[in-house]
């Protein structure tokens, strides 16, 4: 059983079909844009001082509209979609840190 669906597998990533969609714009595209989404979770353990609130609504704004694109696009296009679904998780943290940075803890301090 584990053999034959090992060999099903094996024989998929030989396929033309497979072949196709690794040349394609539809598989090197979201792989050039989990740039995005990575630097957003190195950026997670840097300073909040650092976080532009701008950008990061920009950003997660962005990757909202794409996320339903990637969702639309037929064929549906699932690697953009987790792209973009992790990109907006990893820029909401950010927005996040944000506010509590530079709103939150700051009116705490005033306070004090």
């Amino acid at each position: 059983m584990a053999a034959r669906l090992m060999q099903k597998g094996i024989d998929h990533l030989k396929s033309k079909e497979f072949r196709d969609y690794l040349m394609s714009t539809h598989f090197w595209g979201p792989v050039a844009n989990w740039g995005i989404p990575l630097a957003a979770i190195a950026d997670t353990q840097k300073s909040p001082e650092m976080i532009s609130g701008k950008m990061t609504a920009a950003l997660t704004l962005y990757s909202c509209m794409f996320m339903r694109f990637a969702w639309k696009v037929q064929p549906r296009n699932l690697l953009l979609f987790a792209c973009h679904f992790t990109n907006t998780s990893a820029q909401l943290v950010q927005g996040t840190r944000f506010i509590n940075y530079n709103y939150i803890q700051k009116d705490k301090a005033i306070a004090s």
